[in-house]
Formats: C-alpha cells, sequence, structure tokens
C-alpha cells in the first residue's frame, strides 16, 4: 500500500514519512471474491485490514451492525490482543484489502511509540461506541 493511502487511516495520520515507509513494507494486498468472510466472529483474530476498494458487511450474532468500504478498517483489536474476532466481516462486493498481521505489527511498534498509542486511541473510540472488530 502506498504510504499516502495508509496516511489516510486514521491511526496511521499521525505518522511521519519515514514511519509510513516502514508501515507500506510491512503490509501485503489481498484480492476476494463477493461472499468471502474474511474475519469470523469467535475465531482468534491475526491480522489487521484497510479497505481499499470494495465493500463489506459487518455483522454480530448474525444482526447487521456496520457497512465498510474504502479507507475503512477492521481487526485493529488483533494487533495488540489475542482475543477472538467480535463480528464477522463478509465481502459484499470485490474487494481489495491492504492486511498486516499482528507479528509484523509487534515488530513496528516496539520502534514507534505513535503508531501504538494511535491503535490504541482507535481501540478505544470504537469499544466506547461498541464498534470494535476484533
Amino acid at each position: 500500500m502506498q504510504k499516502a493511502q495508509l496516511s489516510s487511516v486514521p491511526f496511521f495520520s499521525g505518522l511521519g514519512k519515514k514511519e509510513l515507509a516502514a508501515v507500506a513494507q510491512q503490509t501485503d494486498e489481498l484480492d476476494l471474491p463477493q461472499g468471502k468472510v474474511i474475519a469470523q466472529e469467535g475465531d482468534f483474530g491475526h491480522e489487521f485490514f484497510v479497505v481499499e476498494e470494495g465493500t463489506a458487511e459487518v455483522t454480530r450474532g448474525g444482526d447487521k451492525v456496520a457497512e465498510l468500504g474504502p479507507g475503512d478498517f477492521f481487526g485493529e483489536m488483533a494487533l495488540l490482543d489475542e482475543d477472538r474476532r467480535t463480528a464477522t466481516v463478509t465481502a459484499t462486493s470485490p474487494m481489495k484489502l491492504v492486511v498486516m498481521s499482528r507479528a509484523d505489527f509487534r515488530a513496528l511498534d516496539a520502534s514507534m511509540p505513535r503508531l501504538h498509542a494511535s491503535v490504541c486511541a482507535a481501540i478505544e473510540e470504537r469499544r466506547a461506541q461498541g464498534a470494535a472488530v476484533g
């Protein structure tokens, strides 16, 4: 993912150019078909995702709770916690996602205190809204 695209993600927006370049090196792109389950409620999460293209539906307990589109992110709780996913995310169109594993995040996290603080703030904000998609 390009640095400019990463900077549009809220918790990457406060990072400098060198930090964004380091984050970009730790991400991969993933193309998925419509109907693909990306994250399953109750499963253990190991990745964080940013929607580059396409749309997805977020469900909790079978009920739709949100829709995701370009620039939205999910799975942020998996970066810090080894908890189970709190919702299911299913592609409602073909999608292009940016993905970062917990291991890659942790490698960056140790040298980027601003990244850690931003992720924690995003998680707390989503938890307060009841909208976290671990």
